[in-house]
């Protein structure tokens, strides 16, 4: 039994001695890892550091920002000071001046250093204005000369300037849907230099711009479709893509929707400008007399008409109205071409003829098919 007690005793201190050694050969050998070369090539993680390039993304903006800002100006049209009569505080009446004031109403960009502007016509629509332009660093030149585009919502202004900063005209035919834009501009007539971003929404829409209000309404085709913030005032401002490049002007809002803006493509804009450079002014643009309403297939469909321009207004004393075009009427064909709300509408067919031109129309009225002749003549925009 002794013996036996003996055995135990050993292997008992055998197994202490064991737990100690390793206990040490433990510590020992945490020692040595962390004095290792192996630990020293393998890095620790550690945060990554923070640079000016983490949003690679914002900074572009920024960068077009810089680099395209002080080619966009401000326009200002002032109003001719009238003596009014007005009533007084403190009774009676009191006798007052209006006008004579600057007010912001656009947005342009400088194409030539030597004092060429690009904006929308009808920015600078009203002739009793008198305009001007504001650079980006508060510099302004009286506007001497308007050369009014009247095949699109185009105007080049001139100005007496040298040295200004030009832009970059891009190319529009070769853009995609998704594709990110940039627009510059004056935010209702106040906030100079605003700056939205967005992408390409839509791409070949029909719009009809303007406001019946002030008297301006015009059909433009085969416009850019942005959610890039546009508002009032915007107007004629460049949209960028990411490279700097100018792709549209910014020309009009939905204004009973949100995001929704649209520009005319710079190619548009690139096509009038040569045009502009080689002759010094714009041959008429071709006119009818309807103001129209693409109608939709679905739309014909479920009313049982067909597809086409509805006829909204026949302007008095047009060719439309000398050959019997009638409000309601469905124009479905312009010289034999088809009329849908996707593809070709008056307004592109038209474009296309000069003043003089004879056309033929094939109308839908009352559930008849009629031939109509007219006479194209110049517009007077």
């Amino acid at each position: 039994m002794k013996k036996l007690n003996y055995r135990y005793s050993i292997v008992v201190v055998v197994l202490v001695i064991v737990l100690v050694g390793a206990v040490i050969l433990g510590a020992v050998a945490d020692r040595l890892f962390a004095l290792s070369p192996l630990n020293a090539l393998i890095p620790r993680l550690e945060e990554p550091a923070v640079t000016e390039n983490v949003v690679s993304g914002d900074n572009n903006v920024v960068n077009v920002v810089k680099e395209v800002g002080p080619s966009v100006v401000t326009v200002s049209g002032t109003a001719p000071k009238q003596n009014v009569i007005q009533l007084s505080p403190f009774g009676g009446f009191s006798q007052g001046t209006t006008g004579g004031t600057p007010q912001d109403i656009g947005s342009g960009f400088v194409v030539s250093s030597n004092g060429l502007i690009v904006t929308n016509k009808h920015v600078v629509s009203d002739p009793s204005l008198t305009y001007t332009i504001t650079t980006s660093d508060g510099k302004t030149y009286n506007v001497t000369q308007i050369s009014r585009d009247p095949n699109n919502d185009i105007a080049f202004l001139k100005v007496n300037a040298t040295g200004l900063k030009t832009v970059t005209l891009g190319d529009s035919s070769n853009l995609q849907v998704g594709e990110s834009v940039i627009a510059i501009g004056t935010a209702l007539g106040q906030f100079r230099n605003t700056v939205t971003t967005g992408v390409v929404s839509g791409l070949g829409r029909g719009i009809s711009a303007g406001s019946v209000y002030e008297g301006y309404v015009e059909q433009l085709d085969n416009v850019i479709q942005t959610d890039a913030a546009i508002n009032p005032g915007n107007s004629g401002g460049p949209l960028l893509n990411s490279a700097g490049q100018v792709i549209g002007i910014n020309v009009a809002v939905a204004e009973s929707a949100q995001n929704i803006a649209f520009a005319i493509p710079i190619n548009t804009v690139k096509s009038s400008l040569t045009q502009y450079r080689e002759t010094g002014s714009f041959p008429a643009k071709a006119y009818l007399g309807v103001e129209y309403q693409m109608i939709p297939q679905q739309t014909a469909i479920l009313n049982n008409v067909p597809q086409g321009a509805y006829v909204v207004q026949v302007m008095s004393g047009s060719p439309a109205e000398k050959a019997g075009i009638q409000t309601g009427d469905i124009i479905t064909k312009l010289d034999g071409t088809s009329l849908t709300s996707t593809g070709s509408s008056p307004a592109t067919l038209i474009n296309a003829k000069k003043p003089g031109d004879p056309i033929s129309l094939e109308i839908w009225r009352n559930g008849q098919d009629m031939n109509i002749n007219a006479t194209l003549t110049a517009s007077s925009q």
